[in-house]
This record gives structure tokens, C-alpha cells and sequence, in this order.
């Protein structure tokens, strides 16, 4: 098989096949066998694992991993590259390429449906995750549910210091609440931009994210949970009671009583959201469940 982290070799396919960027999806192909081999790696892969990769392009990782793994199923948005990825899976009888949108497909459903036995199987999910999309991606991964014990993705390297960021800094956000929730998260190395092809704007950083099997704090309802991190950040800059008020967490809500329950959660209604952890939003999230149900 071609050296498909060598640059020439790629752009000896893409010209083969007449294939055209798109933009707007974001398209950058990595050609730095080095950086393949990190990911792998922090994947810790074995032979009994099964893979999901989004995005593959021409399969450059896709080959890496199934080198390593059970069996890689990678689930490809752009139909052009379908055959070009017939051509540099074929030897590989370990990979299955589903043509397909991560941000609308069931991943676990995609799973069982491809591999047999694998209904209940928990997965890994390795990938170069579309920048045009990494958000909005990470949040549906995170919040399906799915059957995914381990994440490795390679992100912006902004994105990256938002999700390990903590309460009170610039980079902390809704994503960082959400992802510091669901998993534990660790940046484990840049990637420049100059191992792309094409060459990206930014920098990228690639992270791994360990589920937990548990919520790190003790919460009575994850949807008010989330709503109320939703409603501190939707106005930064604001006092936690002001943005809480002015957002729709709890319809009906006043400013006064926002400031009671903040109060009542041992926070300061004068703070910012953006200073609030993990634990103050859980608390908070008690002491509201418990002013709707009646109780003080």
C-alpha cells in the first residue's frame, strides 16, 4: 500500500480521481506519518477494538487504525471520495466506509448495523473532526449517549483549550461545562498546520476524552442542568442573576428570584457565569428542582 501520509502520494490520487476541496466542509488531509502514529498510539488500540472514524478522507488514519484494531467503521460525508477510499481501503477486509452524515446518523445504530454482534459493544471513536462542525459535533456525540468509552480527536487548538478550560478564564464555556461533565478531558499535543494538506489557517491539538462512567456532581435533572449553564453563558459579561433572567431556563422567573436561588446555592448573584464550576451549577440546579417542585 502507497504511503498515504506522503503529500505526493495524495496529491497523485486527488489528481487521479479529479477530486475538488470543498471549503465549506473544511476539507484538510493530514500528510505527517508522525502525527498518524501519536493518535493511534493515545488511542491505545488493540485487537479487539472497534473503531468509529468520522471524516476519513482518503484513509490515512483509517489504514493506521486498522492496523491496530478489530474493525474500523468510517463514516464519510462527501460522496467523491467514496471511490477514492474503495481504492486505498482495498486489502484492508477490517474497514467498512458508510457513506454518511455524523451530525444525523445514530453512530451506535451505524455500529450494530454494520458488525455483527456488536448491538451492545462499546466503541472508540478516532478522528480528524471537521472544523466547520466541531462544536455542534462534539456536543451531539456527547449528549446521544452513545456506546463511546474512549474519544481521540483532533480539533482546533482553540477549541482544544476550551474544553479543558477552567471557571473565570476566556476560553471556559458551555462546551467546557459539557465536556468536563461527560468525560475527562486532556490535551495531549499540537499538530501545526503545516502537516495539512490543504494547509488550514490554525493550529490544531489533539485530545482525548475518557468517559466517565458518572456525572462528576450530583444533579436532579441533566435538561435544567444544562439549561441553566445555557442561560449563565448566553450573556456574558453580565451578573449570573442578570443573564439567568434575561435567558429561558426557567420561564416566569424573575430577577429577584433568580437572586434567591443563587443565594440559596451558596453564589453570590453578583458573580458572572463564567466564574461558576461544575459543582455551583449543580448546586444551583437543586435548589431550583426543588423551588418548582414546591419546596424551598
Amino acid at each position: 500500500m502507497a504511503d498515504l501520509a506522503s503529500l505526493s502520494v495524495v496529491r497523485t490520487i486527488l489528481d487521479k480521481y479529479k477530486f475538488h476541496f470543498r471549503r465549506a466542509w473544511g476539507q484538510n488531509f493530514l500528510v505527517d506519518g508522525n502525527i498518524v502514529r501519536k493518535i493511534v498510539q493515545a488511542a491505545g488500540l488493540c485487537a479487539d477494538d472497534l473503531v468509529v472514524e468520522i471524516g476519513p478522507g482518503i484513509g490515512t488514519l483509517t489504514a493506521a487504525l486498522a492496523a491496530r484494531a478489530g474493525r474500523v467503521v468510517a463514516v464519510e460525508l462527501d460522496r467523491a471520495l467514496l471511490p477514492v477510499l474503495r481504492e486505498t481501503m482495498s486489502g484492508l477486509d477490517n474497514v467498512s466506509v458508510i457513506a454518511g452524515d455524523a451530525m444525523r446518523v445514530d453512530l451506535d445504530r451505524l455500529v450494530s448495523d454494520t458488525v455483527s454482534g456488536a448491538s451492545e459493544r462499546p466503541y472508540k471513536l478516532v478522528a480528524n473532526l471537521p472544523y466547520y462542525i466541531t462544536t455542534p459535533l462534539l456536543m451531539r456525540l456527547l449528549q446521544q449517549k452513545y456506546r463511546i468509552g474512549l474519544m481521540v480527536v483532533m480539533v482546533q487548538q482553540e477549541v482544544a483549550a476550551r474544553l479543558t478550560a477552567a471557571p473565570g478564564g476566556k476560553d471556559y464555556g458551555a462546551l467546557s461545562v459539557a465536556v468536563q461533565y461527560y468525560t475527562e478531558p486532556e490535551v495531549l499535543f499540537r499538530v501545526p498546520r503545516t502537516v495539512f494538506y490543504p494547509r488550514p489557517e490554525v493550529d490544531s491539538a489533539v485530545v482525548r476524552l475518557k468517559k466517565r462512567f458518572a456525572p462528576p456532581v450530583n444533579i436532579p435533572d441533566e435538561e435544567l442542568f444544562f439549561a441553566l449553564v445555557r442561560g449563565a453563558f448566553g450573556q456574558r459579561r453580565k451578573t449570573a442573576a442578570n443573564a439567568l433572567a434575561g435567558g429561558a431556563a426557567l420561564p416566569g422567573w424573575s430577577r429577584g428570584d433568580w437572586e434567591q436561588a443563587l443565594a440559596a446555592a451558596g453564589i453570590d448573584p453578583r458573580r458572572r457565569g463564567e466564574t461558576l464550576g461544575l459543582e455551583e451549577f449543580a448546586a444551583l440546579a437543586r435548589v431550583c428542582a426543588r423551588r418548582e417542585n414546591g419546596g424551598r
